[in-house]
């Protein structure tokens, strides 16, 4: 299946509900499941235009996602109708916050964003609770490791060298 533009969505509501066309032309067409053709079709007639997506995503607060999970789960409302009601760009968005919610024990989980820091340090609030005594031993423990790293290094850097003097020059 292929990923559609937004104008390309505006093209198949138009030839759907203008011009008359099949669903099975339209699915040849532009490779879409029939199903996510009446989806189209009803998120637009519903909520016009507007609800399709543009550049951004879209954030769905945690409450929200509460929301719309107990209509399906409590008020027994289909997936299909909710995400159309909400105007969920797809009803497999839905899907797998259900999934999501029932593997997570009940619980909204919301997922971090950004990209996850690589280094792992002390906390500065960890550090800041200690008392002066235990931040002079820590810091004297610090040392020394980054004292015996550097000699390593250094033994390393040497050792990669000799080797590179030992291999004959080329010409």
């Amino acid at each position: 299946m292929t990923k559609l533009t937004r104008e390309q969505k505006i093209e198949i509501y138009e030839k759907r509900t203008r011009k008359h066309l099949s669903i099975i032309s339209l699915q040849k067409e532009y490779k879409i499941t029939t199903p996510k053709i009446n989806y189209l079709i009803r998120l637009i007639d519903m909520h016009g235009y507007n609800v399709l997506r543009k550049d951004k995503n879209n954030y769905y607060s945690p409450l929200l996602k509460e929301e719309i999970i107990n209509k399906v789960l409590i008020n027994k409302q289909s997936i299909n109708t909710t995400a159309i009601e909400y105007g969920l760009p797809s009803d497999s968005l839905l899907h797998s916050w259900i999934r999501s919610y029932k593997e997570n024990g009940y619980v909204i989980v919301e997922k971090t964003r950004g990209r996850s820091p690589t280094m792992k340090t002390k906390s500065t609030k960890e550090y800041k609770d200690m008392t002066t005594d235990e931040k002079v031993k820590y810091l004297e423990n610090r040392n020394l490791y980054l004292e015996a790293e550097n000699d390593c290094l250094k033994k390393l850097r040497a050792v990669v060298q000799a080797r590179k003097n030992q291999q004959p020059k080329k010409k």
